[in-house]
């Protein structure tokens, strides 16, 4: 499945993702799926901007300034396992210091 195909299947979820996100009160949330090697990733920001692929993963970047490199590592197996087990890893985030 190319990157074209699963950015599809997460953009099927932005609708349910925006709620979790004002539910939540987060400041963003983020989900990632693959399939056969193929990774896509999905960012939404509380304003409702919308980000893909490469462009989420650079915005995500942006949020965790010094933290994106130890945050990934901690989060990369449990997204694996939970794609393992057939489920979507979604995560919001909050940020500290931030208005």
């Amino acid at each position: 499945m190319k990157n074209e195909i699963l950015s599809i299947h997460l953009q099927r979820t932005i609708d349910e993702l925006k709620a979790s996100l004002a539910a939540d009160h987060d400041d963003c949330i983020f989900a990632v799926t693959e399939n056969s090697g193929h990774v896509a990733m999905v960012l939404i920001e509380k304003a409702g901007h919308v980000y893909i692929n490469e462009q989420a993963r650079e915005k995500l970047q942006a949020l965790w300034p010094g933290t994106y490199t130890r945050n990934m590592r901690h989060l990369i197996p449990v997204f694996a396992r939970q794609l393992h087990h057939g489920e979507l890893p979604i995560n919001g985030v909050k940020t500290v210091g931030r208005v």
